[in-house]
């Protein structure tokens, strides 16, 4: 359903407005914090009424066009429908939608790539400057100024508590009995900051409901709109055997002594890889039921903790399908003793990941010999998505893996390169590679070491004889690294669409 208008109905102190009329209080140029990380508990009315508004605009001859924060990405009715109008000045942090990337790519939508971890204090600090307005979704508030957040908490809180007004989509599709599920603690800023008083996955430290001056709330907007889920692939045999891998690489850790017999908490990234990889975890004999401190709580999740494979689930977002949130609305009395909706500085914190000895897994989209990875771009120059929590979770955990096909494009494309066109990770924080291949254990190894192992065990059959071409022409030196071979293999695709083709002895002449 699309928002709601009935005004006799409200028992708030609170002016009840249309989504329309809501837009129309915003002005060009303005700052805008959305709720949402993923499409789970993005605004979408109030913003589908903004793009509305900036196509009338536009046709007028007058501009408008808003900054616009989020948690991360968020859904069609909020990047899409924004993106479309040609609505967006500057976005931040993390993006997902085709149309919105397209105009990244084009260069007619500035876009900061963040780690999702700092976006709260950026907004503290003041970096972003004036944040005009906060649009959050909620499933219940009071007239007391208690704002009930529904699927995601992401930036939420800071948002509403720096933004000048907020705007509440107050849907129904959520239940106001979801108060409880989420803890909501901001920390201190510097030089006043303490320590995050997380030692387990399942404490709570917060407070149940964002808490705002009421006289900040401008309006509500009723709406009654599900979550704008996006459906996950099938298993198919590359990602079930990715999972595989990664499940028996972490249970021979375990019995090697170096993860204890309870196990480690998991962070895990989000999409069908990730699917496949916690799948493969629950089903691995000799892995125990684990907890969980990540940023997004997927289906696979939610099936976990029913076989009670998962025990606790600790994240910021619950990017689920519609028919798993439905289940979990049916149980929720039983779901809120075993999971908690943080913020992001929370759920992502550098800090606790090192407590408590997270074990992250996140997908690369592609890893040079050395163990450096771009997760990023294509080709070094076209964003993809951003860089998320990766980078929140990678540098500080007790073990940290990363997954990807070793082939794509058909086999045109290895995903193991001599150095990646772009770097978000370096060698120093990358512990594991994994791909349907095979398992490479990085640590403990000289740059040449690494070489072998990922090209070894990790990449494609069909390109180990590319790659080890490529060594034996890059010698000498701690990394055994060629400058003007480098990127031969990138070179070669943009040549001939096939990084196959690439000849070292041919490409050495030149």
């Amino acid at each position: 359903m699309e928002a709601t208008l009935d005004k006799s109905k409200s028992s708030l102190p609170f002016p009840v407005l249309s989504a329309e009329e809501a837009a129309e209080m915003v002005n060009h140029n303005q700052v805008i914090g959305f709720s949402g990380f993923t499409p789970a508990g993005a605004a979408k009315a109030v913003p589908r009424a903004l793009a509305a508004k900036a196509r009338v605009e536009h046709e007028a001859g007058r501009p408008f066009q808003i900054g616009v924060l989020t948690g991360a990405s968020t859904g069609a009715s909020l990047d899409g429908e924004l993106a479309r109008a040609n609505a967006i000045s500057w976005r931040t942090p993390y993006q997902s939608d085709s149309d919105l990337r397209a105009l990244i790519n084009k260069g007619d939508t500035n876009f900061f790539d963040m780690h999702l971890s700092v976006v709260p204090q950026y907004v503290r600090y003041g970096f972003f400057g004036k944040i005009d307005w906060a649009v959050v979704e909620a499933c219940d508030v009071t007239a007391e100024g208690e704002i009930v957040l529904t699927t995601s908490v992401g930036v939420s809180p800071t948002y509403c508590r720096y933004a000048d007004k907020i705007i509440i989509e107050l849907n129904s599709a959520h239940p106001a009995a979801l108060r409880g599920i989420h803890d909501i603690y901001e920390p201190l800023d510097p030089p006043n900051r303490r320590e995050i008083p997380v030692y387990s996955v399942s404490d709570r430290i917060g407070t149940e409901a964002v808490k705002v001056d009421p006289k900040k709330i401008v309006g509500i907007v009723h709406t009654n709109i599900p979550d704008e889920a996006r459906p996950f692939k099938d298993l198919d045999p590359t990602t079930k055997k990715i999972g595989e891998n990664v499940a028996e690489f972490l249970a021979r850790e375990m019995h090697a002594g170096r993860i204890p017999k309870t196990f480690l908490p998991i962070q895990s990234g989000v999409g069908n890889v990730a699917n496949a990889v916690l799948s493969a975890l629950g089903e691995h004999p000799d892995i125990p039921a684990f907890d969980m401190y990540s940023e997004v709580v997927q289906d696979s999740v939610v099936d976990m903790m029913l076989e009670g494979k998962i025990n606790f689930v600790s994240g910021t977002s619950l990017s689920v399908s519609n028919a798993k949130l439905q289940l979990i609305y049916d149980n929720l009395d039983e779901f809120r003793k075993r999971m908690v909706l943080r913020p992001q500085e929370i759920s992502n914190n550098p800090e606790v990941a090192r407590r408590i000895g997270i074990i992250s897994i996140n997908t690369a989209i592609e890893v040079d010999i050395f163990g450096n990875i771009n997760s990023t771009h294509i080709l070094g120059k076209s964003l993809m998505n951003g860089i998320g929590g990766s980078g929140d979770f990678t540098r500080s955990a007790y073990l940290s893996i990363f997954t990807c096909p070793s082939e794509a494009k058909g086999g045109k494309i290895s995903a193991i390169v001599p150095q990646c066109s772009h770097i978000d990770h370096s060698e120093h924080s990358v512990q594991a590679v994994v791909t349907e291949q095979g398992y490479a254990n990085l640590r403990c190894k000289s740059p040449k070491l690494r070489a072998e192992a990922i090209i070894e065990k990790c990449a494609s059959p069909s390109y180990k004889a590319i790659l080890k071409g490529y060594c034996e022409h890059a010698k000498g030196g701690y990394t055994p690294q060629t400058l003007n071979l480098a990127y031969a293999m990138h070179q070669q695709f943009l040549k001939t669409g096939n990084m196959h083709d690439v000849d070292w002895e041919a490409v050495t002449a030149e």
